[in-house]
């Protein structure tokens, strides 16, 4: 394949204040839907107009629409319950093991309405660059299935993978059939597989095999963009972001070959490699030939702004392992894939975005 674009965007952005305050108004109801709407109109525009004004090559609308990443599950789906606190082993700056208030399944999950075909139609008519499309993985249902509530609706977690599979593929197909050219499956589950000691906190305590994950679980990854022509899909892989904290830690060796060789329906892999953490580019060499990799090189998790050259110079080591000509570069993860976002300034977002694109006009100038 040819890389499309060289300095590419992974998704969210951080919200601003007032979209945050206005959607505390109109879940009060101190505000009607029509008003809030409006608000995240203007939200929207801003942030494709920030980011076309830093010169990356392609757009998001920063998900602000969504509670989180993973709103197509969590905002516009039936069978999950109110909250439940769950634990979750975050590590990190001033980090700690923590819980999350989570909506868990109860029921059979089935889409209401899609939420990223309000978020394309709407962005289409805004951005006079190229416009990208997220979606969350079906695997990212394993954070609302409690193994002590969730198997009145499904015995199985993998049975509910499945219908969250179908979620997926009727989303990538109403984009498809909008025109929507560019669409990013996010699947950080996989990525934080890495790591031994997340695989049993994550996943293994709840019930949910991790060894099936990186099979079956990457069978339904792959399947939710097959058959679709004219669309170029994205996978991307972190090792979790939320709140500037991450979950684990380990180099790709561990999950690339079920990876990479389970997912033949994607074109790119978007690839968090913005620290030592992240291990070295040797798995690359894993990448089967004519597939492209968007290099994650610049952190949306810290507010520190990386220098030009250190950004060249990682893209000159990746070389060594994976074809120049094949490479891109962005942002390991979005700046903010909950609605709190992560300890960046919108002045740091933007200088980020700047670098993106200054590095990839000079690397592949």
């Amino acid at each position: 394949m040819n890389i499309v674009y060289r300095a590419d965007v992974l998704g969210s952005l951080l919200r601003p204040a007032h979209l945050k305050s206005a959607r505390q108004d109109y879940q009060a109801g101190r505000i009607a839907l029509a008003e809030f709407k409006r608000i995240e109109d203007r939200c929207v525009d801003a942030a494709i107009a920030m980011q076309e004004g830093t010169g990356v090559e392609v757009v998001t609308d920063g998900e602000l629409r969504r509670s989180a990443f993973f709103g197509p599950f969590t905002d516009t789906i039936e069978g999950l319950s109110g909250v439940q606190k769950i634990d979750s082993r975050l590590v990190g700056q001033g980090a700690s093991n923590r819980e999350f208030d989570s909506p868990m399944v109860i029921g059979k999950i089935r889409r209401r309405r899609s939420i990223a075909t309000e978020e394309f139609a709407y962005a289409r008519a805004r951005a006079a660059k190229p416009l990208k499309a997220t979606l969350p993985s079906p695997l990212m249902m394993f954070l609302h299935w409690s193994p002590e509530i969730s198997k009145a609706a499904y015995r199985d977690p993998f049975e509910m993978f499945a219908d969250a599979a179908a979620i997926v593929r009727e989303e990538v197909r109403d984009l498809a059939a909008i025109g929507c050219s560019y669409i990013q499956i996010d699947a950080p589950e996989i990525g934080i597989l890495v790591d031994p000691a997340t695989r049993r906190s994550a996943f293994e305590a709840q019930g949910i095999s991790a060894d099936r994950a990186l099979t079956e679980g990457m069978d339904l990854i792959n399947s939710v963009v097959a058959g679709v022509s004219g669309v170029t899909f994205g996978l991307h892989l972190c090792r979790g972001n939320y709140k500037g904290n991450w979950f684990s830690s380990g180099g790709y060796e561990a999950i690339a070959r079920n990876v990479f060789e389970r997912s033949s329906n994607y074109d790119l892999y978007l690839l968090e490699y913005d620290d030592p953490r992240s291990g070295s580019f040797e798995p690359l060499r894993q990448v089967p030939a004519g597939k492209g990799v968007v290099l994650g090189l610049v952190s949306s998790k810290t507010n520190t702004v990386e220098s030009l050259d250190s950004v060249l110079a990682r893209i000159d080591e990746a070389a060594r392992y994976f074809p120049r000509e094949l490479m891109a570069v962005s942002t390991q993860c979005g700046f903010a894939s909950v609605m709190e976002g992560n300890p960046v300034s919108a002045e740091s977002q933007e200088a980020k975005l700047r670098l993106v694109a200054e590095a990839a006009r000079r690397a592949w100038s």
